[in-house]
């Protein structure tokens, strides 16, 4: 059977938007060292792919020449950027080889949807992509190039006639929206924080496609605090229930996981073993409704030693065949190289719950109006199911 592929180029780290500015490369170091140490990497069906930048005539399949123009001189002269097209702001700061760092993290999500599509890979990962916010013209929220947003159109071009993006981000992927808007190939599903209370302040369940996509763009958006049971739930009486509908020939999901308790810049109160829980969701409903074909990729998480190594690592044993349980104590080699380079104390296991189990319920058992979780479900239900002839109370 055909392996999985993990996307790593030691020149990830690069894409650093310098000292105090959350997304620091040492995330996706302490990542790939972390499913090193797990041995994650050390199997025949598992292939690390290194990684070619995406070329300007790919990135020009979503971007417009005027962002790319406005990187490339940042990218030469940081101090010249003035926030032009999104290059330069507080959210998103220039920095030398800019264009060259972005183009790479779109390269690895290139090659990952290429070899899923045509059969190199059954499943692959690039936990540099999942650069949700890059607009067609503009940088944002971090993200300079929309890596998923390329990725998809090749795909298309490939010649994908559904695509299902999936985002589990805290924030709501609206790039990704955006570029998709009004296309019915692609349905964008993104669970996140409500707008209300976070960037980018959109993905509200009545935002559901444009004219020639109508209900092609699914929105639930969360109230802070929701934890474990919460969220999961939303995926449960959401997701696979609209993807049967939509019928994908792939699945692309965006794995951010700053909806972590510990994440700084988010409010919702997930744990690590319901982050896994939901990665292992994805695997199966790839296997169910897109023949097992599906590219997962990074994006946010700002919790850079106890949250996103793991996190992710937890992603790379799913996509590679190897779930690793959250009762698995984190390495000793690990947690001593957290101890020399950043002088802080590492998580001793990956999990947070110590086996506690999580109780989420089913849809079908009731739905509580008094609930604000459910509440934001049923806005979510009420919003797009009777467009793909689903019924928002029992479906």
């Amino acid at each position: 059977m055909t392996g999985s592929w993990v996307m790593w180029d030691d020149r990830y780290t690069a894409y650093d938007f310098g000292p105090g500015h959350p997304m620091h490369p040492s995330r996706l170091d302490l990542t790939h060292r972390l499913c090193d140490a797990i041995g994650l990497l050390d199997h025949a069906d598992v292939e690390v792919r290194s990684v070619v930048p995406a070329t300007d005539e790919e990135l020009l399949t979503v971007h417009t020449p005027d962002l790319l123009a406005a990187v490339k001189e940042a990218s030469q002269d940081p101090g010249a950027a003035t926030g032009r097209h999104g290059v330069g702001t507080d959210d998103t700061p220039a920095f030398r080889g800019m264009h060259e760092a972005s183009a790479l993290a779109v390269g690895g999500t290139l090659a990952a949807c290429e070899a899923v599509w045509t059969g190199a890979a059954r499943h692959a990962v690039n936990i540099a992509g999942g650069l949700h916010h890059a607009m067609p013209a503009a940088a944002s929220g971090f993200c300079v190039y929309n890596d998923i947003a390329i990725g998809i159109r090749r795909l298309l071009d490939l010649g994908a006639e559904r695509v299902l993006y999936l985002d589990l981000d805290v924030h709501h992927g609206d790039g990704v929206e955006r570029c998709f808007w009004n296309d019915d190939r692609v349905m964008t599903v993104s669970i996140h924080e409500t707008g209300r209370a976070l960037f980018p302040g959109t993905g509200f369940p009545g935002d559901t496609g444009g004219p020639r996509a109508l209900d092609s763009a699914v929105n639930i958006a969360l109230p802070a605090g929701t934890g474990d049971e919460g969220w999961l739930r939303a995926y449960t009486a959401v997701v696979p229930t609209i993807a049967r509908a939509f019928r994908p020939d792939i699945i692309v999901s965006q794995h951010g996981c700053d909806c972590h308790y510990a994440d700084p810049l988010a409010h919702l109160s997930v744990s690590m073993d319901a982050m896994a829980v939901a990665q292992g969701w994805v695997r199966d409903l790839a296997e169910e409704t897109a023949g097992g074909r599906w590219v997962a990729l990074g994006g946010g998480g700002y919790e850079l030693v106890d949250v996103v190594p793991r996190a992710w690592t937890h992603l790379t044993g799913v996509v590679t065949g190897r779930p690793v349980d959250p009762g698995l104590p984190v390495p000793e080699s690990w947690r001593d190289h957290v101890a020399e380079v950043y002088g802080r104390e590492a998580p001793t296991t990956m999990g947070d719950r110590g086996g506690r189990a999580i109780s989420y319920g089913s849809w079908g058992e009731g739905y509580h109006p008094e609930d604000p979780v459910d509440s934001a479900i049923m806005a979510t239900r009420r919003a797009v199911f009777p467009g793909w002839g689903l019924d928002p109370f029992f479906d």
